[in-house]
C-alpha cells in the first residue's frame, strides 16, 4: 500500500511539474510565480506590481457637506436584515465594505469609511477603470487623435494583420461593446468553480507583457459585431490603441485628460511589468474612493465640472444610455428582457427601470461601484474586499429605487 501511494504521489507531482513547465513556456516563468503567489485578485494586488503616478490636481472644487448618515444607512436596512446582521455597522464590516460615498446635488450626504480604510486610503477599482478608459477614448476623438469608434482597429495596430486580416473587420465600437468575437477562454479546473491556469482573466491579469500578448497571441473566435462576450481584452486593446494614438502612456494621458483637471489626489496605474511598462488597463488604477465620486460627478454632469467642459456631452450621451438597435438575445438572461433590465454600452454598465428612468455605473470585482442616478441627481460610490454579503450593483439599484 505504501509503496503505491508513494507511487501516486511522484505522479501527481510529475504531473504538477510539467504542467508549471509548460505554462512557463506558453505563458512566462514570471506569471506562473505570479499565478501560484499571488492567486486570487483582491484590493491590495497592486502593492505586488510596479506603479505609474498620476497627479492630481493643487486646486478643485469641494463639495458641499450635509451628512444623512441614519437615513442613507437605513435605505440598506433591507440588505443588512437578508443577511443576516443586526445594524448597518455590522454588515459593513462584515461584507468589508471600505467605502460608501453618497452625493446628491453636489452636496456629500454621507462618506463613511471602513476596515481601516479611510479618505486618504487607496482604493483599488478593478474593472471600474474599464469606465476610465471609455472615458479616454472620448477625450482622445475630442482631441482629433481617433477620428471615429468606427474605424478598425488595425488603423492603430497593422501588426495585427499579419496574424489574421480578419482583425481589420474589428472596429473600436466593437471593442466598446464587448462585441469583438475576441477569443477569450473561461475555462475552469474539472470539478470546481476554480479559474484555470490557461483561463483569460488569469493569463490577462498576471502575464508580464501584455502588450506582446495583444499583439502576438490573443485570437479571433467568431464575427465581430454580433455577440456579446465580457472580456478583458477588448480594454487592453483600447489602451494599446490609446497608447498609439496619443503617443503617451494611459496614465500620462489620464492625467493630462481628467486627474490635472478634477482629481483632488493622486492615483496609481499598476503596470504588467517594468520592463513592458504597459498599464493593465482592465481592471488595476488605484484612486481615492472621493475622486472616483467625482468621476461619477463629471459623467452625471454629462462631461461637464462647474462650467468646463472635460470631455464632449454626446460622448457621455453615447456612452452611459442603452442603445436599443442591440438585440436582447445577445445578452445573458440575467441581464432581463422585460421593462426593468440590464444593459452594457462602451465599458459602461446600466439599468433600465420599469418607470423607464435609467441609471448607469462603473462596475468593479470585489464591490467597487461608481453608480449614477440621473433623475435623482446623486452618485453612489462602494468600495469593497468581497462579494459574500454585497452584491454589488443589485443592491445599488435596490438603494437607488427607495432614494428620495
Amino acid at each position: 500500500m505504501k509503496k503505491f501511494l508513494k507511487s501516486a504521489l511522484l505522479t501527481i507531482l510529475s504531473i504538477v511539474l510539467f504542467l508549471l513547465v509548460l505554462l512557463s513556456i506558453q505563458y512566462t516563468p514570471t506569471y506562473v510565480y505570479r499565478l501560484i503567489t499571488m492567486n486570487v485578485a483582491d484590493v491590495y494586488d497592486y502593492k505586488n506590481f510596479e506603479n505609474h503616478r498620476i497627479k492630481g490636481t493643487e486646486h478643485t472644487n469641494t463639495f458641499i457637506s450635509n451628512p444623512k448618515e441614519k437615513y442613507i444607512e437605513s435605505l440598506f436596512e433591507e440588505l443588512v436584515t437578508k443577511t443576516g446582521f443586526n445594524s448597518f455597522e455590522e454588515w459593513a464590516i462584515k461584507s468589508q465594505t471600505t467605502a460608501l460615498i453618497v452625493i446628491k446635488k453636489d452636496t456629500i450626504i454621507y462618506e463613511k469609511y471602513f476596515n481601516g480604510f479611510k479618505r486618504d486610503s487607496y482604493f483599488h477599482s478593478q474593472s471600474v477603470a474599464k469606465s476610465f478608459i471609455s472615458f479616454l477614448i472620448g477625450a482622445a476623438i475630442d482631441d482629433g487623435l481617433i477620428k471615429s469608434i468606427n474605424d478598425p482597429i488595425t488603423n492603430f495596430v497593422p501588426e495585427l494583420l499579419e496574424r489574421d486580416q480578419r482583425f481589420k473587420k474589428i472596429t473600436i465600437k466593437d471593442l466598446l461593446e464587448m462585441r469583438s468575437g475576441l477569443a477569450y477562454n473561461t475555462s475552469l479546473i474539472p470539478f470546481t468553480n476554480i479559474h484555470s491556469p490557461w483561463h483569460d482573466e488569469a493569463v490577462g491579469y498576471y502575464h508580464p507583457n501584455v502588450r506582446k500578448l495583444l499583439l502576438e497571441n490573443v485570437e479571433i473566435s467568431s464575427e465581430p459585431g454580433k455577440d456579446f462576450q465580457y472580456s478583458n481584452y477588448n480594454t487592453s486593446y483600447l489602451g494599446l490603441i490609446l497608447e498609439r494614438a496619443t503617443n503617451l502612456t494611459v496614465s500620462n494621458y489620464l492625467e493630462q485628460k481628467l486627474w490635472s483637471k478634477i482629481m483632488e489626489y493622486d492615483a496609481l496605474f499598476s503596470l504588467d511589468s517594468k520592463e513592458s511598462n504597459f498599464e493593465y488597463m482592465p481592471s488595476r488604477l488605484i484612486a481615492r474612493a472621493i475622486d472616483y465620486a467625482r468621476f461619477g460627478q463629471l459623467m452625471l454632469n454629462e462631461g461637464n465640472w462647474y462650467g468646463n467642459q472635460i470631455v464632449s456631452k454626446d460622448w457621455v450621451q453615447e456612452s452611459t444610455r442603452e442603445n436599443k438597435s442591440i438585440p436582447r438575445d445577445i445578452y445573458p438572461k440575467w441581464f432581463g428582457r422585460s421593462d426593468k433590465r440590464i444593459y452594457y454600452n462602451y465599458q459602461w454598465w446600466g439599468h433600465v427601470n420599469k418607470n423607464g428612468t435609467y441609471h448607469f455605473y462603473a462596475n468593479g470585482n470585489l464591490g467597487q461601484n461608481i453608480y449614477m442616478i440621473p433623475e435623482k441627481e446623486t452618485v453612489i460610490v462602494h468600495c469593497g474586499n468581497s462579494l459574500q454579503y454585497y452584491s454589488s450593483d443589485f443592491d445599488l439599484w435596490n438603494v437607488a429605487l427607495q432614494l428620495n
